[in-house]
């Protein structure tokens, strides 16, 4: 036994010299250079790369037995000598395991490419410069099956004579790798550089890891190195996995996948980190089908208006893909963060590979928007401290890269609802919307009353940004809008602005090159109605108004007391209708430079604490020597006021005020200031011949006027308005003795006018009524 043991082990010292001797012989005496020439026809044979070896192909023993290549190029058959290669590398090794050798296997140890380079390019028809190599080695598929169908399977001792090969690479090293793809379709370049790829155990039957890291350049423009511009995204990406190459039936497959990317983006110096991981995910190329189950996506979002803080965000998601059809489904959306972001949905993605468009369903959970604008620096101050607390929606979603369309919306805001369509571009170029809603206060969401330019940012997101980046008092951002299209029509149940309150309230929008249009307004507006038209030029600076408004017997005194929660020194029923013009972006430099006509009445009203009868016709008795004694009403009815209003400027101005009363008219005139508010009204009335007078006067008295004043502010107590102009009337019934005096000559005469005026004191006062005695005695003495 000890004999056999001894032989057995001679004869495997003399196989293991023998084996040695022939790979010293062949790596010594063999010049492996001999064999580029048929490597460089098979190559052309199997794909239709011109090969260029310009290096020398080298066996290397020790570690390891191995060929080696130096400095390749592989052309396209249309390539000149010339042009740049479609495929290089500095330097490629295969080595060979020692031990299989001695089975009589052929293992592969280890493979190793550097500096591969490849240029890959599309043209703008979208043809790319690899399909013809796709299609040659598409017509040799059969054949690579059949290799590979055996080394699939292992490797085989009992098969017939020759050495079988077993396809599991113990290393794969890629370093230093660049991949070059110039798009002429989408005219932009993208770059691969660093390109590390390390397996191990890589075997086309089972699992094995792998791990790759590169850096990602994104250029807008095939000019760009002409134009010296920055990348337009440059990502560090990395990835770590297994792979089941399964390339026998085209179904690969990574599992436990993570990806995870550091991005910078043009313009931004923050970087953007992004994580994808996935539990499986299937390319199967047969069908052309892509499936990822359970993928997660966390980004960290790094940007100056979000702070020093990184804003963390997830989204899980499940996907399926048609390469074929270029179209994919996101399944199970749910994007979540801070502050009770909750985002569900699914999205339909079609035409990936050209202009990408996608359909979907979307649902917002309930949230507040207030920290998510305090975090962006995009809260604007608003009256309402409660506003944008309860915000939520859900919609079906359509689109593509740059536009959005929420088709069957419905939205929470707070108390109010809306339903129906929105649209709009992301850059904010473009808006329309066709929304029904059944109340909103507005006034809550504007800025409180007295804010300064401090309480509100003028730093905000793309559209949102333009549209408060001027100053804050501006009513419109010219900016934004002088760039906008817009469509857009609202319908509202209720709507409360400026502390007034509209029902079914309907307008609609237009606009596009810096000019738009009010194209109606319309709605209900306190037992009346209101409508409206105009329009907005913002193709010049100061921008230009333009309005035509018309009001239908709306309740005045409900109007009034809605301004100043003040009891109505005036009611009726209020019409009237106009031509404005005005310039300017703020409310002071609107009112300072309104223009325009307004033709306004009051129907069916009533001035409140003040009875114009009872005061010319207690006037009128004392001047005749009598004395009413009757009860008089506390307000003044009257059938209509009528005036026609011209502006100019700022200033309002009325010379053509009438007022019919029953037996009385009453005549004026005045002005008003919309800057300082103030304003002053000269009216007279006067009896006149007619059944329904309120008392009977001696005729020449009726030429007598009792004179109204209206002055002074708007924002003031509206009962302190409106009094008796006793100066006036003094004057007035001056110049009537006056005339009466001239022709009465006499003691008599002078008798009966002091009469009169110690009468009048009781009314006038006493100070008045002597400054008009005086004055009476003056013209006979």
């Amino acid at each position: 036994m000890k004999r056999l043991l001894r032989t057995l082990l001679a004869a495997i010292g003399v196989l293991g010299l023998v084996m040695v001797g022939a790979v010293v012989y062949v790596t010594t005496f063999f010049d492996p250079n001999d064999l580029k020439p048929r490597l460089i026809e098979v190559v052309r044979e199997h794909s239709g790369l011109e090969l260029t070896l310009d290096g020398p192909l080298s066996w290397s023993f020790y570690p390891r037995l191995g060929v080696g290549v130096q400095q390749a190029e592989a052309r396209l058959p249309d390539q000149g000598d010339d042009s740049a290669p479609f495929a290089a590398l500095s330097h490629a090794e295969v080595s060979l395991a020692f031990a299989p050798l001695l089975r009589g296997e052929i293992a592969i140890d280890g493979l190793t490419l550097d500096d591969l380079y490849l240029d890959l390019e599309r043209d703008a028809q979208g043809r790319g410069n690899w399909e013809v190599l796709s299609e040659r080695l598409g017509e040799r598929g059969e054949q690579a099956e059949a290799a590979l169908a055996p080394a699939s399977a292992g490797p085989a001792p009992t098969a017939g004579n020759g050495l079988s090969v077993a396809l599991n690479i113990a290393s794969v090293q890629v370093n230093r790798g660049e991949v070059h793809f110039r798009d002429a379709l989408a005219d932009r370049e993208l770059r691969l550089e660093k390109l590390e790829v390390s397996g191990s155990n890589v075997n086309p039957g089972s699992a094995f890891p792998l791990t790759s890291s590169f850096r990602l350049r994104l250029h807008e423009g095939l000019d760009w190195q002409e134009q010296a511009s920055e990348p337009r995204l440059l990502s560090d990406v990395s990835l770590d996995t297994r792979v089941n190459l399964g390339l026998a039936e085209g179904r690969h497959v990574l599992e436990e996948l993570s990806l995870e990317t550091v991005n910078r983006l043009a313009g931004l110096d923050n970087e953007q980190k992004l994580n994808l991981q996935g539990e499986r995910l299937v390319m199967n190329l047969g069908e052309g089908s892509l499936q990822l189950e359970t993928g997660t996506l966390d980004a960290s979002l790094n940007h100056p208006r979000l702070g020093e803080k990184v804003l963390p965000m997830t989204l899980a998601f499940s996907l399926d893909a048609d390469l074929a059809e270029q179209s994919a489904r996101l399944r199970e959306l749910e994007l979540t963060g801070p502050d009770a972001l909750k985002l569900n949905g699914n999205l339909n993605l079609s035409d990936l590979g050209e202009a990408p468009t996608y359909t979907g369903q979307l649902r917002l959970t309930p949230l507040s928007l207030r920290p998510w604008l305090t975090r962006l620096e995009a809260m604007p101050a608003m009256a309402n401290g409660q506003a944008l607390t309860d915000v939520a929606l859900t919609s079906p979603v359509s689109g593509d890269l740059t536009r959005f369309e929420l088709a069957g919306l419905t939205l929470v805001l707070d108390d109010a609802t809306f339903t129906g369509r929105l649209a709009g571009r992301f850059d904010g170029g473009q808006l329309a919307a066709d929304l029904q809603g059944d109340r909103l206060d507005l006034d809550g969401y504007l800025p409180p009353s007295g804010a300064g330019k401090d309480t509100a940012s003028s730093r905000q997101l793309p559209g949102i940004r333009r549209a408060h980046a001027e100053a804050t008092d501006a009513l419109v951002s010219a900016s934004w809008l002088s760039e906008l299209t817009l469509d857009a029509h609202l319908e509202l149940g209720q709507l409360r602005l400026a502390g007034l309150d509209f029902q079914d309230v309907d307008l609609t929008l237009e606009g596009r090159d810096g000019r738009h249009r009010l194209v109606n307004f319309e709605s209900s507006f306190y037992e009346g109605a209101l409508a409206a038209e105009g329009g907005l030029d913002l193709r010049e600076s100061p921008v230009r108004w333009q309005l035509s408004p018309s009001a239908e017997r709306v309740r005045l005194e409900s109007l009034l007391e809605a301004r100043s929660e003040e009891p109505a020194p005036l009611s009726g029923r209020f019409s009237g209708e106009g031509e404005l013009t005005s310039r300017g972006n703020s409310l002071l430099e609107l009112r300072r430079h309104l223009s325009g006509r307004l033709d306004a009445r009051i129907d069916e009203g009533a001035f409140k604490e003040l009875n114009v009868a009872e005061e010319l016709c207690t006037t009128a008795a004392t001047l005749q020597g009598k004395r009413l004694d009757r009860d008089w009403a506390e307000e003044t009815r009257f059938e209509q006021i009528r005036a026609g209003l011209t502006l100019d400027e700022g200033e309002v101005q009325s010379d053509n005020l009438l007022v019919t009363l029953p037996g009385m008219r009453v005549d004026g005139q005045g002005r008003i200031d919309l800057v300082s508010e103030q304003f002053d009204l000269r009216a007279a009335v006067r009896l006149v011949s007619a059944d329904n007078a309120p008392c009977e006067v001696n005729p020449r008295l009726a030429r007598v006027p009792l004179p109204v004043r209206c002055n002074g502010a708007l924002s003031g107590v509206s009962s302190e308005w409106c009094r008796f102009d006793r100066e006036a009337f003094q004057g007035t019934l001056a110049g009537l003795l006056r005339d009466e005096a001239t022709q009465r000559a006499g003691e008599k005469v002078e008798e009966r006018l002091e009469g009169a005026v110690e009468k009048l004191d009781e009314r006038l006062g006493e100070q008045a009524g002597r400054e008009l005695r005086n004055a009476l005695e003056g013209l006979f003495n």
